[in-house]
């Protein structure tokens, strides 16, 4: 049997509220010590606890590392989902599983592993009896460990790690840990191929999941108000600004200058945010699609009012609560024209956590900068999945507050300015901030009709002047967002766009396309909207454009088609919709649906035609053959 090293994917079935998230970020976290590429993904239910949850961990020394859908090895520990955990595994792959699920095993195609995990946890007397439950997970990492080759001092290092260098806590899971990997050892004789060896692929990287990402790099930007309200998979980036600001934003007198507002409901949030800003603070919320729909009034305000804020939006399936745990990318369209009327909101995209942790800081200044809400769309993937990234860079770069008046500027202009006149023919307006003591800075804020200078009107001409500003200023805002991502491949004729999570599905499709297929690809990742000249520039380039996303109706495609309607019948959309995290083998098959509908062929497809003609050409053949004879 050829061993296979470093490149297969582990399954673990359990139920929600089990105890097992400790277990299996143990597995991950040791494997990433081990200097081994790797992510893990939990797919968990909406409910509180007791249905079934699964975590996969996809390990590749090539890097590859966005979810797998085969899975090679498979700990089924829950009897609800134990017929779907047995079948779902690899041909030649492994099944560990706990010898008290009294079920059949009718497989002959896998190596079977069967762990007597509860007699061995009443073994040992010094676990306290509410504690054994939660502890017995650890029996299927030890014996998992032995297995596939995990040293146990990574595990003891990421049981340190995971319960911040508490001595009991970590000496009774390791305990278990122990007593799984001996088992193992002196009772399964190794019938599978998959094996690990350490390697140093990971050793100048960390890992981290987005939502804690984001909420440090907003506190990097300078962030002075939160609020928020709990909504899954958005709760834990507002956790994680509480959790680490008083870290990251000591004073030595011991004060504090940020404050985080839990508030009553996702209206509340973005209002109290939006007062913020106005009043010249870093401000944010972040919430998910129903949440965003119910800030969609005050979006609009902000818009028209000229106020900046942060609004983070981690997407999760809908339509109403949906799959609430499940990943998609349904809010972009409705992000896109929140509000009432003619707006387009800026917004940006991360696709790594190194990005979140970017664009947290990065959207205060173009918030700031451009006076507008500014979205960042996210989702449940990249937000509360582990994933590996380079250590998070301090910003290079001054803050960047915009266009505000302080009263040595207001004395300058002799008190000449106008709240939302255009001075520089940029779109954008000059401001000022509460607390100016210049008697020339006030102005009275609405979001009813109002002039340059800020006084209410219904005068159709004005409102037409300030709308068109609005728009000039939109049209200037991709001066400032984040540029797209090229990465291209020489005598590529098929170009991909795509955004966000799909990046890492979609780098392994493209090495899939070329190696299977024949099919060499250029792929552009968007990082913002409104485009950059280089978009318009990727889809003009390319024989055919196929833009791959999460969400039913194909919504990046049908923005890009509406801001490059000359390049129409060029953009081919690709989708997948069913809440799962982004596979390869999904992004392969999308892309080639829509390839082989444009008329074009792979080569594998040309090959075989030449090989073996169809019954069309043979007649044809005949036909010619017999018009000749008759010639003669």
């Amino acid at each position: 049997m050829n061993k296979i090293i470093n490149d297969f994917s582990i399954t673990v079935g359990t139920k929600n509220g089990s105890g097992s998230s400790t277990a299996n970020n143990t597995i991950l976290r040791s494997i990433f010590k081990m200097g081994i590429p790797v992510s893990g993904k939990n797919l968990f239910p909406s409910n509180i606890q007791g249905l079934p949850t699964w975590y996969t961990i996809r390990v590749n020394k090539d890097g590859f590392i966005a979810r797998q859908e085969e899975s090679n090895i498979v700990i089924a520990i829950n009897p609800d989902s134990f017929a779907k955990d047995l079948a779902s595994v690899s041909a030649g792959g492994a099944f560990f599983y706990s010898d008290d699920i009294k079920l059949g095993i009718n497989r002959t195609d896998i190596a079977v592993y069967p762990l007597p995990i509860k007699s061995l946890v009443r073994s040992d007397q010094s676990i306290p009896n509410d504690f054994r439950d939660l502890v017995g997970n650890m029996i299927y990492v030890g014996a998992l460990a032995h297995m596939i080759n995990i040293d146990l001092e990574m595990i003891h290092t990421a049981l340190s790690f995971h319960f911040k260098g508490k001595q009991k806590p970590i000496d009774m899971n390791f305990s278990m840990v122990k007593m799984g990997a001996e088992y193992a050892k002196n009772n399964f004789e190794k019938k599978d191929p998959f094996y690990l060896e350490p390697m140093d692929a990971t050793k100048d990287l960390i890992m981290s999941d987005g939502n804690t990402a984001a909420a440090i790099g907003s506190i990097f930007g300078g962030i002075q108000f939160a609020a928020w309200y709990p909504i899954t998979p958005a709760s834990s980036l507002a956790e994680s600004v509480i959790q680490y600001l008083p870290t990251l934003r000591k004073r030595e007198d011991g004060k504090q200058t940020y404050a985080v507002v839990q508030a009553e409901d996702e209206l509340a949030a973005i209002g109290m945010a939006i007062g913020a800003g106005w009043a010249g603070l870093r401000a944010m919320t972040s919430t998910s699609g129903p949440g965003l729909s119910l800030m969609t009034e005050f979006a609009g305000l902000a818009y028209y009012a000229e106020v900046p804020v942060v609004v983070w939006d981690v997407q999760r399936i809908g339509p109403s609560t949906g799959l609430p745990t499940r990943t998609s990318q349904a809010d972009l369209t409705f992000a896109y024209h929140i509000g009432h009327g003619d707006t387009q909101s800026v917004i940006l995209l991360p696709a790594t956590i190194d990005e979140c942790f970017e664009f947290g800081w990065k959207s205060f200044d173009i918030a700031e900068r451009l006076q507008t809400p500014v979205f960042v769309l996210s989702d449940l993937d990249i937000g509360m999945n582990q994933w590996m990234s380079k250590p998070f860079q301090y910003p290079d770069t001054p803050m960047d507050r915009g266009k505000v008046l302080w009263e040595k500027d207001l004395e300058e202009l002799k008190g000449n300015w106008g709240r939302y006149l255009d001075k520089d023919d940029d779109g954008i307006p000059y401001r000022t901030i509460p607390g100016n003591k210049h008697p020339a800075s006030a102005y009275f804020t609405r979001g009813t009709g109002h002039d340059e200078y800020a006084k209410y009107t219904e005068d159709s001409a004005t409102y037409i002047r300030n709308m068109e500003r609005l728009k000039k200023k939109y049209q200037n805002a991709k001066n400032f967002v984040p540029t797209p991502i090229l990465r291209e491949t020489k005598g590529a004729t098929l170009g991909i766009i795509a955004f966000g999570s799909t990046e890492n599905a979609i780098l392994e499709a493209q090495h899939l396309l070329a190696k299977e297929d024949g099919i060499k690809t250029d792929f552009l990742r968007l990082r913002a909207i409104p485009f950059a000249d280089e978009v318009g520039e990727f889809i003009e380039k390319h024989e055919q454009v196929i833009v791959v996303e999460q969400n039913r109706d194909g919504q990046m495609h049908q923005i890009l088609v509406t801001n490059y309607p000359q390049y129409a019948m060029k953009l081919a959309s690709a989708v997948n919709f069913d809440g799962l995290p982004a596979s390869a083998k999904w992004v392969r098959e999308g892309i080639l649906a829509k390839y082989s509908a444009s008329g074009k062929k792979t080569s594998a497809k040309k090959k075989a035609e030449g090989a073996k003609p169809s019954r069309t050409s043979k007649k044809e053949a005949s036909k010619k053959s017999a018009i000749k004879q008759k010639k003669k």
